[in-house]
């Protein structure tokens, strides 16, 4: 088996050309035709997570996020971004990013994973391109019952292993109807408004940003790694469907940079 056909199986999922013109997902590091002897799954592609994948017998790193975001105009190790590709090369390790455009397919994407995590049923996207109903940003769907809103955050907190949800003030209100976007949401607010969402499960909300609920919906914001760290499992889900017997890990390592006292 090649590097090659592992990409083949994610893109047939998440096609490259579904990503937003901002992103850089892909192969960032490495030889397709490469053989391969195993894969390593993370959401951020570092030279601790290099180093694991050496250490695993894994010459393929899958991550969420891709390493090389804004461009690279030297390589010398000044900075985690130089250090990490370098490493990557030096141990013949392939980096490859499945970023927005998982984001954006619906039945297998990052937010689907997040909606069965909370229990969420009918769920659809929130935002479409369009003419495309399952491509595009964000979901929504229903809670099975309706839930007091304390409740429905602290189910929120368990359900997506959240150190803390930072929210906006409670409206007194029970919460059924969800709108949620893995990562960095806060530019779906306003159609998580127009869907008429009684709450709204993000991440990276700025202080400004909570006062845009307007007390309309509840924002429930959980931490950028929290809303996505299940990632790793769908992509596993996604590759072991089509390869059931060949060397898969998901990395040991949290690769979140936030911390909380």
């Amino acid at each position: 088996m090649q590097i090659k056909d592992i990409l083949a199986v994610l893109e047939s999922v998440a096609p490259p050309h579904l990503q937003e013109s901002y992103d850089n997902a892909g192969l960032i590091v490495g030889d397709p035709e490469a053989p391969l002897t195993g894969v390593l799954l993370c959401l951020d592609s570092l030279e601790a997570v290099v180093d694991e994948a050496v250490h695993k017998g894994c010459n393929l790193v899958v991550a969420h996020h891709p390493i090389v975001f804004r461009g690279l105009k030297r390589l010398n190790g000044a900075n985690y971004v130089e250090r990490t590709v370098m490493q990557a090369i030096r141990k013949n390790v392939a980096l490859y990013a499945i970023h927005t455009n998982l984001d954006n397919v619906h039945q297998q994407g990052v937010n689907e994973q997040i909606a069965r995590k909370l229990g969420l049923e009918q769920t659809r996207i929130l935002s479409p391109k369009p003419g495309l109903p399952d491509i595009g940003a964000g979901l929504f769907g229903i809670l099975p019952a309706p839930m007091p809103e304390k409740d429905f955050l602290l189910h929120v907190k368990s359900a997506l292993r959240a150190a803390c949800v930072r929210h906006t003030a409670l409206l007194n209100k029970p919460v059924q109807k969800i709108a949620l976007c893995g990562g960095s949401g806060s530019f779906l607010l306003p159609e998580a408004l127009r869907a008429g969402a009684d709450a709204y499960v993000s991440a990276d909300f700025k202080y400004h940003e909570f006062f845009d609920a307007d007390q309309r919906l509840l924002i429930a914001d959980v931490g950028h790694y929290e809303s996505e760290q299940f990632t790793i499992e769908l992509l596993y889900a996604i590759i072991r469907e089509k390869f059931p017997n060949f060397a898969l890990h998901l990395t040991e390592l949290n690769t979140n940079p936030v911390f909380y006292l």
